[in-house]
């Protein structure tokens, strides 16, 4: 390992490149007599004559020349981490998170949270298993369940439905079976009740949202979907009405220090607008349902 430390060999590049401690301690902002005491330093720690000093100034020894060469491949390097970072930190983000339904929904909507111009960058979360805001999981959460305690600003929202669904080509005799999330992949209410209901009738297991919906979508039997995800989905029909008893609000969630973030605030309020634009599919009334009659079945 060098045993330089980079300080050292950051002055020793403008001894070099001034050509004399007098230019190297303008460029530096380090004392002329502090730059000479070091340079001798890190000659005697690296073994090695770096300048030939004399009345015109520092010139560069053999193994100055060898050492600079070296020394301008580790600025660059030094200067491309800095423009990483740079980058990096260019645009705030504010990360968005929801159960795997809602986190979905945002990322099909992304356009509508963060345009083309805005200065700054979102991150869609998907949170199916629960979220924790204390510990800043996320800056925005859609929730559906008001958080009891925590320094949180809430802002009740839309009411989040539920439905049986079936697939449009779905056989007689596969209406009679159920797709249901694993006990170990449910937690809410909507994810437990078709093993609270139909546990016999179960014949396959999904262990998230995304592979449940695709089963119920191939015709492996019935399973329960947000109206706003089964209703949108041509493939599929509705069968009876929706779920009452899984009826419940969404809140949108924000630590209270965060929602002063301007970025933040911009977000709450699209997400706001978002979902009050889209109510009545969240509420099964936009239209675009299909009937276990109008399926066929």
């Amino acid at each position: 390992m060098l045993g330089a430390d980079w300080n050292d060999l950051d002055l020793f590049f403008h001894v070099a490149t001034q050509g004399g401690l007098t230019g190297a301690a303008i460029a530096t902002g380090v004392s002329a007599p502090t730059i000479g005491r070091r340079m001798l330093g890190l000659e005697r720690q690296l073994g090695r004559t770096l300048f030939v000093r004399g009345p015109q100034g520092y010139r560069l020894a053999h193994d100055g020349t060898v050492l600079l060469d070296h020394v301008r491949v580790m600025r660059r390097a030094a200067d491309s981490i800095l423009d990483w970072q740079r980058d990096a930190f260019a645009l705030p983000i504010v990360s968005i998170a929801g159960d795997a339904w809602i986190a979905g929904f945002l990322a099909d909507h992304a356009q509508a949270i963060r345009g083309q111009d805005d200065a700054f960058r979102i991150c869609c979360k998907s949170a199916h298993t629960g979220l924790d805001l204390t510990f800043r999981e996320a800056d925005v959460a859609i929730l559906a369940v008001r958080p009891d305690n925590g320094n949180f600003a809430v802002r009740p929202s839309v009411s989040m439905r539920y439905g049986v669904y079936g697939a449009v080509a779905m056989t007689v005799a596969a209406t009679d079976r159920w797709v249901s999330l694993g006990t170990e992949s449910a937690a809410s209410a909507a994810d437990r009740w078709v093993f609270e209901q139909h546990e016999n009738q179960i014949m396959t297991w999904a262990s998230s949202p995304d592979l449940l919906l695709r089963l119920i979508r191939k015709g492996h039997g019935l399973g329960v979907l947000p109206l706003f995800v089964g209703d949108a989905d041509p493939a599929l029909a509705r069968r009876g009405e929706p779920i009452a008893e899984l009826d419940h609000p969404l809140f949108i969630v924000a630590n209270d220090d965060d929602r002063k973030r301007p970025e933040v605030r911009i977000v709450l309020d699209r997400i706001a607008d978002l979902l009050k634009t889209h109510h009545g599919a969240f509420a099964g009334d936009s239209g675009n349902a299909r009937s276990t009659a109008a399926a066929g079945g």
